[in-house]
This record gives structure tokens, sequence and C-alpha cells, in this order.
């Protein structure tokens, strides 16, 4: 059975689209093209959802079934509004089109023929919770002694299995490119791994991650099947497939192995989620997997200023691993990008927050303003200076940086040790040890409080090492206050205890260090303890009386993102700081030439971010707890263009922090 485009039109009551006038060249050079496979390079703001919805709607009026064709995408939002589009394009009923994300088509494939996968057509799907629990209860039935301290919990396992799963890699080797400090565990982290599949298959029940894994296992292992479903998905529509993983290129590779009617759409220089398994290869082979490939590029911009795009254009100049492309501008001219350099990240959030205010009164909504960054720490000084100014802001990447639980927890310690009676603090630690729960802490925290001594407090047998630990840790800190910085004490927490802890209790430690790293420079700032702990309860209070981390519809507030959460966003103003070489790029990542291409890849995605004015910045200066106030080198994406494409801005401060 061959299906091919057909030149006479699906039966239809009313008039044929006009493609050519509602649509660029480029994009209908896309929409019409002849089967074949055909990879589609969408730039930044150039409409990648219209010439899919278009493509779609070209199939059905030039005689394709709906039920032949197969659109992939990365959320159901997307695939929905795709599908809402081609409904109003089109007279015909387009319901028997298979359209979803790869999840969701790989759930309806193992529910019709979960048979042969040796499960009931009633099986049911673990959440994220309820696999944690199933791993939680295999590590408990394992040899793995639970008093070990050094052992990862059952949610790094869960990451783990789950990373291997979606690359197609070993634990081994997962462990050793994304978890070296647990490779010596590889071989128990291997057994509890799979003990957990097995456990899954007694329950009858499949996690999120065999939605994909299953169907693969499905088609490979049953010929005649995958040869119904080839036959079945005429023509694969793949949307921002530079973001696929390895099992996810596999799945659509075996779908259209026989008729290589593939169209995938993606922009290779918005390849930024390999630290989540997205594979930046599939995009860069698929020529080569699918012989006879045609390649399109759209590369008209419907977002940005000329300016802002010639910049960008030259920066991804620099990558030697992509396919070329030049952004072109449809919106008229504007005002060059600028270039800040400032003293130190305090002074970048005063002139952050001034130019927004700024921005404001010239007819720009706090709401069309945007603030991106590498990292989430990095927009810690420009938190504090928001609340101080009562300039509402919202954070779409996460929690505001003094509410995550290991900064609560880092401080908690010098919480408790500056005040004994801090019944709050003690218990939070507390049930950070293994095996106390609330009602265990509450007895431990009655014992201490009638002055029971520490080493003398029931605790259960497997965390008694801890508990001591903690209490030595405590016994220090009691000395530290009184002689150390705010800084050099939260040091000696991590070093002495809460390290270990993060390594074994987190999947992101190394990020998640970082922040803590970030802490400790700023507490370093105080001489007094009771000072800088002053200031993280004022802050935290500060936000939740005026709601600023959930405003209503109708609030204006600025936007905080990392570039990763802002990839598909735009706003008329951006703002991207702490461009300072080691924070972006991070030192980790410039370590490999991948590394560093990927980085700048994420630079391009926050510079495309931008609608009419984008603003660069890069303290000189970082504090360090180690070394004191260090010179920092600016990012070298920012040598990366001539300096006439921007405007290179002098910022002096009219006041001393303090005084905001």
């Amino acid at each position: 059975m061959n299906y091919t485009l057909t030149s006479t039109p699906h039966p239809q009551d009313g008039p044929r689209i006009d493609y050519q006038s509602l649509l660029n060249a480029e994009q209908y050079a896309a929409v019409s093209a002849p089967p074949g496979p055909l990879l589609v390079i969408a730039g930044a703001g150039s409409g990648k959802t219209r010439t899919l919805t278009y493509r779609v709607a070209f199939l059905v009026e030039h005689g394709v079934a709906p039920e032949h064709i197969l659109l992939l995408t990365f959320t159901n939002k997307a695939a929905k509004e795709m599908l809402r589009r081609v409904e109003n394009l089109l007279p015909h009923d387009i319901s028997r089109l298979w359209g979803g994300t790869f999840h969701h088509v790989g759930h309806r494939l193992i529910r019709r023929h979960a048979e042969l996968l040796g499960l009931n057509r009633n099986f049911n799907i673990l959440d994220r919770e309820d696999a944690k629990d199933l791993v939680a209860a295999c590590l408990a039935e394992s040899t793995v002694d639970p008093k070990d301290k050094q052992f990862p919990k059952a949610e790094v396992l869960q990451d783990i299995y789950s990373f291997g799963a979606n690359t197609e890699r070993s634990v081994s080797e997962v462990l050793e490119s994304h978890y070296p400090h647990l490779s010596e565990f590889a071989p128990q982290i291997g057994a509890i791994g799979s003990a957990y599949v097995k456990r899954k298959q007694r329950s009858g029940g499949v996690d999120y991650d065999d939605l994909l894994t299953l169907t693969v296992q499905l088609l490979k292992s049953h010929p005649d099947l995958l040869e119904f479903y080839q036959h079945q998905f005429q023509h694969i529509l793949v949307d921002e497939y530079q973001d696929t993983n390895k099992i996810q290129a596999d799945l659509v590779d075996l779908l259209a192995a026989r008729q290589h009617q593939v169209m995938v759409v993606g922009d290779d220089a918005q390849s930024i989620y390999s630290w989540r398994g997205a594979n930046f290869e599939n995009i860069m082979s698929f020529p080569d997997r699918h012989p006879g490939t045609q390649i399109i590029r759209i590369e008209t911009n419907y977002r940005s200023t000329p300016e802002i795009l010639n910049l960008a254009n030259v920066t991804i100049s620099q990558n030697i691993r992509q396919f070329p492309k030049e952004l072109r501008a449809v919106n008229k001219s504007g005002a060059k990008p600028a270039l800040i350099s400032l003293d130190d990240a305090r002074q970048q959030a005063v002139f952050v927050a001034q130019r927004a205010l700024e921005l404001r009164e010239e007819g720009t909504g706090l709401g069309d303003i945007a603030v991106l960054y590498r990292s989430h720490f990095h927009s810690m000084e420009l938190q504090m200076e928001l609340t101080r100014r009562n300039i509402p802001f919202q954070i779409t990447s996460g929690l505001r940086f003094f509410e995550q639980a290991h900064v609560k927890d880092a401080a908690a310690y010098l919480k408790y040790a500056l005040n004994a009676n801090d019944e709050v603090s003690f218990k939070r630690l507390a049930t950070m040890l293994p095996g106390v729960g609330g009602k265990t802490a509450h007895k431990a925290w009655e014992a201490v409080a009638r002055g029971v001594p520490w080493d003398q407090v029931k605790v259960p047998a497997k965390a008694v090492k801890e508990w001591r630990q903690w209490g030595e840790t405590h016994r220090q800190l009691l000395e530290k206050i009184k002689t150390d910085t705010p800084g050099r004490q939260l040091q000696h927490v991590l070093d002495a205890v809460y390290e270990d802890f993060l390594k074994v209790r987190y999947p992101n430690y190394n990020n998640r260090l970082e922040d803590l790293h970030q802490l400790i420079q700023f507490a370093d700032g105080f001489k007094e303890t009771s000072e800088f702990l002053a200031q993280l309860s004022l802050m935290t209070n500060m936000e939740t009386e005026q709601g600023l981390g959930a405003p209503d519809a109708g609030h204006e507030a600025l936007k905080l993102s990392s570039i990763h959460q802002a990839k598909g966003l735009e706003w008329k103003a951006v703002f991207v700081i702490m461009l300072c070489d080691g924070l972006f790029p991070s030192n980790r990542a410039v370590e490999t030439t991948a590394g560093e291409e990927e980085e700048r890849r994420l630079f391009y995605v926050a510079v495309t971010r931008a609608q009419e004015e984008l603003y660069l910045l890069y303290p000189q200066i970082r504090s360090n707890a180690n070394y004191g106030e260090t010179w920092q080198k600016p990012s070298r994406f920012l040598s990366d263009f001539p300096r006439d494409l921007c405007n290179v801005w002098t910022i002096k401060t009219e006041k001393p922090w303090g005084e905001y």
C-alpha cells in the first residue's frame, strides 16, 4: 500500500484556501512541498505554528484523509491550538486526525494493544508521586543499608531511571555523565531499577516514561503491527523537533521508515534542553537518516526589530554545528540593543528596577517587560531590589529565590543556633534526618526544650549518626556566630552536613549548590547573623503581604524568568542579566565545544525574545565568599558581535545600595 499526495482536491463544499496569498514565500514552500522527507528550519518568530497548521489543511485539501495524518507536539495545548486553527480553515471533519504529544499518542497505541505487552487494557498510569513511592518501596526492600546517608533517595533514583529511559542509556552511562558522585553505587542503583520494572509489571501499571519506551518496544517486537501503522500514518508532522530526545526520534523514524513522508519543523539554533535529555543530533542528522530530505528555511521574522535580529544573527553565526540561517525583520527599525556595564550585581539590580519604571512611564507596561537569566540565583539581588521598591514581579521559572527549600534549610541551621527557642527551625532540620517524621521531631523538640542533653535524646536508630552530626555542627555554629560572618557560618553548614544531604535528596544537586554559594556570598555582606536572617524574613513577609508571587489577571507585574522557561515567549522589552563568563556561559558548560555552542544557542534564544528593546547587562565585580570581591570577565558572547551593533551605556549609581 502506498499513500501519496494527490493533485485531486478532497471533495468539499467551500472554496479552496488561497495559500499563496495567506503565507509568505518561505511558508508556502514548506506547506506545499511534495511528498517525501522534509526538514523545515523555522527561525525564531517566523510563524512556525502557522506553517504546520496550513500544512495539515493543505494535505487534507489534496486528498489525504485525516486519519492518515499524525501530528506530534510537545504540549497538548499546542496540538489543540493547531487543530482548532485547521478546523477554522476547512469545512471537513478532522476529528479522526491523530494529534497530540508523543506521550498521548503512545498511550493511545499501548491502550489499543495492551495484551501484546502483557498488560490489561485497563492499566493504570503512575503519576510522578506514585512512581516515586514505588521506587521508594523497592529501595526499602533492597540490600542497601538504610543508614547509608550517601545513597540517593527515591526521587533521585527516579530521575536517573527516567533520564536513562528517554535517552536510551544504561544506569552506568547516566551516572557517569550526570551523577558522577553516585557512580560507586551503579550496581545497587541498577538492581533497584530492575526491581522497580518488575514491580510495575506485577501491579499492571506503567509510568510516564513507559508511554514512550513501551510504544517503541511494541512496534519493534511486532513487525506486522509496525507495518500497519506505517501505512496508517501516511504523513507525519513533528513540532519543535530540535527538542526531541533519543526515544522520541526513534519512534518517528520507525513510523516513517517505509514511506519517509515526514515533515519535522524546528530550529537547531534553539536546541537548549540537553540537560533534560533532548538530543541536538536528532535535527542535525535528520537528512542522513532520511535520504532525499528537502531542507526549507523560514527566516522571515515577525517579532523583533532589525537591530535586534542583526545582533542575533551575528551571534549565532559563531557556532560551527548548525544549519546556517539569517533572520530578516518585517518590523520597522528601532533602537539598537543596549550593552551595559555595571559595578556589581546590586547596581545591576538598581538599574533594571529604575529602567523598568522608566519604560512604564514611556508606555510599556510592566507585564510587557521581562528579565531573563541563565540560572535562578542570578536574580537574587534583583528580587530584593524590586521588593524594596514595591515593584510587582512574577517569576515564571519556579519559586522565588528565598522561598526555595534548600535556601530555607540552610538558613534554618543559623536561625536555630541564634535562637534556641526557634521550634519551627528545629523541627524543619529534625525532619531532614532519616526516619524522623513530624511526631518524632516534636518529641525530640520537647526533650531538648526540657534540657535533655543532646546525646541522650531518643531518635530512631537509623538517625542516630546524623543526629549526633547535627549536634556537633550546632555546637560549632554557636561559637562561629560570635566570630564569623554569616557567609562563613553557612559555608560551615554546607561543608559539615548539608552538601551531603543535597547530593542524595535532589536530582538537580549542582543547581541547588550554586544557589547556596550565591547565598553565602550575599550573606557575607552582613556583619551580624541576626541582620542577615532578618533581611531574609523581611523579604518573605513583604512578598506574602503584597501577594507579589501570584498577581491576579488585572495585576501588572514585571516578568522574571530563566531563559529555558522563556523559550517560545516574547516581550516588548527584555533585560538579559549576569552576562559574565563562568555565569553565562556557565563554567561547566564551556568544558566542551558542544556545551559552549548550546550556551550560545541559549543566549540567542534570550536575545530573540525581545520585540522592541533589548538590554544586555554584566557586572564587573562579584563578591566571593572565599576571595572577597573579584573582577568578572564579560561573557564571551558579548565579543561575538561588533560594538556598532549596540549602544554602549555608562551607568553611575546615584545612591548606595543600602539607601533604597
